[in-house]
């Protein structure tokens, strides 16, 4: 999982990706809220992570920032030395979903962002089909039907279809994508990902008539949206 994490303490962020990364995650590190910001109208987190005392803009502020402008659904973990319960309400019932106080355990922090992660994305745990409307993903084979006809995918083409429909109507920046399906081969030529997302999109046959698009989003990435088919 992509994991954003702010901290002005480069100590701090240094255990923090220590502890993470062996796990598999991908850990983006802030040292500024505004920073954090100017990331996340780009590109898609997995996780936030957020300290309270960032000197130019506080945890809280960007906590408010987050619900207000991310997708309702995005986990935020606010791991802070401030331990007052007041504070620990206040953070809640701001909308962070966990709350942990420094120092923390390496073994603890893993442990807290893992609860978050299944509970959030609890959808993408392992089987032997995963189903959206007509389209039967078989996730043992590497293999799509509609309507019980098998659609010639290539293993990428594959998977990025997948992630579309796993995140149907979510915003999926380039970035995100090409780590999910690409894994660490970062670099890949600029028009790799756009030529597998027009083979899926013609493959599948995603137009507006049967009832999906996929919007380019300018500078950012693409979405997959499902529309009303009118009746016949």
């Amino acid at each position: 999982m992509r994991i954003a994490i702010l901290d002005d303490d480069p100590s701090q962020l240094q255990f923090a990706v220590k502890a993470l990364t062996p796990a598999g995650h991908s850990c983006y590190v802030f040292t500024e809220g505004r920073a954090l910001i100017h990331r996340l109208q780009r590109e898609t987190f997995d996780l936030v992570s957020l300290d309270w005392n960032v000197v130019d803009m506080p945890g809280d502020l960007v906590l408010a920032w987050i619900r207000q402008n991310c997708d309702a659904n995005l986990p935020v973990l606010f791991m802070t030395s401030r331990s007052r319960e007041a504070d620990i309400i206040s953070a809640l019932n701001a909308g962070a979903d966990d709350y942990v106080t420094k120092p923390v355990a390496a073994a603890m922090l893993l442990a807290r962002v893992a609860t978050l992660l299944r509970r959030t994305y609890r959808q993408e745990l392992p089987a032997a089909n995963q189903e959206f409307g007509e389209y039967l993903f078989n996730l043992q084979e590497g293999r799509l039907f509609c309507r019980g006809k098998m659609i010639a995918l290539s293993q990428k083409e594959f998977q990025v279809a997948l992630l579309f429909f796993r995140n149907l109507a979510r915003p999926l920046s380039r970035a995100h994508i090409i780590e999910t399906v690409w894994k660490h081969l970062t670099d890949i030529p600029t028009r790799t990902l756009d030529t597998h997302v027009s083979a899926v999109r013609v493959k599948l046959d995603l137009k507006p008539q049967n009832g999906y698009c996929i919007v380019p989003i300018y500078g950012y990435g693409y979405r997959l949206e499902k529309l009303e088919v009118p009746a016949a």
